[in-house]
């Protein structure tokens, strides 16, 4: 790793879901930028690899792949943008230990001790994310707010409650959920995650699902964010 760099390049792009990747939602800009350096350098891109994954998976294997090519013909592993994964303190340590030559196209000067600085940071801060979340969670259910969901529709329409009745009790339901996470959010956005596309990837980072057990979208925090802002 480090600044010397192979006229080869082994490009490693990364997209966070299927759908991104399917679509090519933000893998055209990195691919661009890496194609626009490696033209600027003169250098030759000899194979692509593209990661679709969780940002909460530890494991990589389009990057094993990416690193393991770069190590057999002494070529550069390059990515668009560090500034992306410089959070993601599992893709930081494989990388700080890889042995491989690395450059950022965002952050060219990045060597082995900018690395190693940022997983440590990257790792205390999910640690800290972590236990916020707990906390938060732990406050609201000591609050008697019930996270759950108990008495939804599905529920109510087996005990054969009206339609009024039933609006009223999903309506409650959502409100008390959209409580017990006021303080989950307001910690999301104080760590900078202001947009309700990136509200949305946090929460499904922390591991925290919707009142129905699915993940975030941008659509569904911001109905969360309408409830919180109504209490």
């Amino acid at each position: 790793m480090g600044q010397v760099m192979s006229k080869r390049l082994v490009a490693y792009e990364r997209v966070s879901t299927a759908r991104q990747g399917t679509s090519g939602l933000g893998l055209e800009a990195q691919r661009a930028a890496i194609d626009g350096f490696a033209a600027g350098q003169g250098a030759q891109v000899l194979a692509r690899f593209t990661e679709v994954e969780s940002g909460r998976r530890n494991d990589r294997p389009e990057l094993d792949k990416a690193l393991q090519l770069a190590r057999v013909t002494g070529a550069t592993l390059v990515i668009a943008r560090l500034d992306r994964l410089s959070r993601n303190a599992a893709f930081l340590l494989t990388l700080q230990g890889s042995g491989v030559r690395f450059l950022a196209v965002d952050m060219p000067e990045a060597n082995d001790l900018t690395v190693g600085i940022m997983a440590l940071v990257a790792q205390q801060e999910r640690e800290a994310i972590s236990r916020r979340t707990k906390e938060a969670l732990a406050a609201a259910k000591a609050r008697g707010v019930r996270l759950g969901n108990p008495n939804g529709a599905a529920a109510l329409r087996r005990a054969g409650k009206g339609g009024a009745h039933l609006r009223a009790t999903v309506r409650a339901n959502a409100d008390t959920f959209a409580e017990g996470l006021a303080e989950v959010v307001n910690d999301i956005r104080a760590q900078g995650h202001t947009s309700l596309r990136a509200m949305a990837r946090e929460l499904n980072r922390r591991g925290i699902r919707t009142r129905r057990g699915g993940h975030w979208h941008a659509s569904t925090v911001r109905n969360l964010v309408k409830r919180i802002e109504r209490h």
